[in-house]
């Protein structure tokens, strides 16, 4: 949750109810405003803010498949899976920026994005010159950055939250913490050495 200055004290205010819908769930949307289990609350505007489906969501909207037809929902049946959080075994050609398995959502997203635009159109600079049409990332690769986003993850208490880096706030969704929280300019020197050592961990392959 994000704070800012006075905050909290907004509870406190008079024309201020705070309802705990765990307990008192919402049950209909009515013309003067909404009901819950407990009561009918009357309202001016109703802003449906209902929380969202972080880091993974927006991609598996899309219909997106890789080889052998197989979806992007199938391969992250368990958990999302990527190699730097910019790509993904078994989809070539196929980048995801600030995907999971990279800061992103404890970075600033400004910048983190600019970072992986960057590092992605250097790599394709590199496809060109070097006469490659493909580019996917290799399963040991994958494998062990995710063990080592895991690894990094797990030193902390975030974990053990039920919170939205969990997935904790989506039913049914599989409870992985999902960035990297090695550091930005960690994660920028990692991603930097791979494209030094000509993309290693990637598979780089003509049309």
């Amino acid at each position: 949750m994000c704070v800012d200055t006075d905050y909290y004290a907004t509870f406190n205010r008079d024309n201020v109810t705070l309802v705990d819908i765990r307990t008192a769930p919402i049950e209909a949307i009515t013309p003067r405003g909404l009901r819950t289990r407990g009561a009918e609350y009357t309202v001016d505007s109703l802003v449906f803010a209902t929380g969202f489906d972080a880091m993974t969501g927006a991609l598996l909207a899309v219909d997106i498949r890789g080889r052998g037809g197989r979806t992007l929902r199938e391969a992250w049946a368990e958990g999302p899976r990527t190699y730097l959080g910019l790509a993904v075994a078994g989809f070539p050609n196929l980048f995801t920026i600030t995907g999971p398995g990279s800061p992103s959502v404890l970075s600033n997203m400004i910048v983190s994005i600019e970072q992986h635009v960057d590092w992605i159109a250097d790599c394709l600079v590199y496809l060109r010159a070097h006469g490659r049409e493909v580019v996917e990332a290799t399963a040991d690769a994958q494998e062990a950055w995710v063990a080592h986003v895991n690894e990094v993850g797990n030193t902390t208490l975030y974990p053990r939250a039920a919170s939205w880096y969990m997935g904790a706030n989506v039913p049914g969704k599989p409870r992985i913490f999902m960035p990297y929280i090695g550091g930005v300019w960690t994660y920028r020197q990692k991603c930097d050495a791979i494209a030094a050592e000509g993309y290693e961990g990637f598979a780089l392959t003509p049309a």
